[in-house]
């Protein structure tokens, strides 16, 4: 496997909408993320300044195909970025659907093979389908990425029961939730449903306080991984006493 997650790496961050180039500094740095996600637009908008800022803070950088709709778009966006950042890795994105940005699973999995028959390691943004996440893994992926909501919605995990199956099917595949995620609860959900990690961007960037959210997420997702480290409680349908009812006193 090409990456292994570390308790210090299950937070990863976008780089995207931030009020400064400062607060995003300072955002990733309370984030302890290891991995920070850069569009190839953002680059080329930004050009010398914002490249400073990613050699300044010496973190893994996993470029996207952001915005792309057509496989050609994703795989020309993909290696132009391997050649700018200098990484196999690209979080590949192919959008099918103008107002959910939701993947088109077709033109993923194709440009899923093309990129990693090209040596990339690919990160899919995909949806919590079984199919899709086997057609992926069949064309070279070693990591799954499922949406939990709409890019940007802030709506959390809108199928539970989607990708708790995907969980317990993809048993020994890495899976990072990305994309919806809104407040921390909803990622150490994410995260005591034994999912590896979390992507995230506008939850952080456009809060009040950035940096204070960076830190927010950063303990959510470690307490809920440590939670399911732990083992949670099962859930009952019935009260179940904590206190044994041995040893209570006796009135007469």
């Amino acid at each position: 496997m090409f990456y292994q997650f570390t308790p210090q790496s299950r937070f990863l961050l976008g780089t995207a909408g931030y009020p400064s180039p400062d607060i995003l500094h300072q955002a990733i740095n309370a984030s302890g993320a290891e991995i920070i996600t850069v569009s190839l637009r953002r680059e080329g908008s930004e050009g010398g300044a914002f490249r400073t800022l990613l050699q300044q803070l010496n973190k893994r950088i996993l470029p996207n195909t952001a915005g792309c709709h057509t496989v050609k778009e994703a795989v020309t966006t993909a290696q132009m970025a391997r050649e700018l950042f200098d990484t196999p890795w690209i979080k590949l994105e192919v959008i099918g659907h103008a107002d959910t940005l939701q993947p088109d699973p077709f033109a993923l999995v194709e440009a899923a093979r093309i990129l990693c028959a090209d040596g990339f390691q690919v990160f899919p943004y995909t949806t919590e389908d079984l199919i899709v996440g086997e057609k992926l893994l069949e064309a070279g992926c070693e990591v799954l990425m499922p949406w939990g909501a709409a890019i940007g919605s802030g709506q959390g995990l809108r199928n539970i029961e989607g990708l708790r199956a995907m969980r317990a099917w993809f048993k020994d595949v890495p899976l990072i939730i990305d994309a919806g995620i809104g407040a921390p609860g909803q990622a150490a959900q994410a995260m005591e449903m034994g999912f590896d990690g979390v992507l995230l961007n506008t939850a952080v960037a456009k809060a009040r306080d950035p940096v204070r959210m960076a830190g927010a997420f950063a303990a959510a997702i470690h307490g809920g991984h440590e939670a399911f480290q732990a083992g949670l409680m099962e859930q009952r349908d019935m009260a179940s006493a904590s206190t044994p009812i041995f040893g209570l006193a006796q009135f007469s």
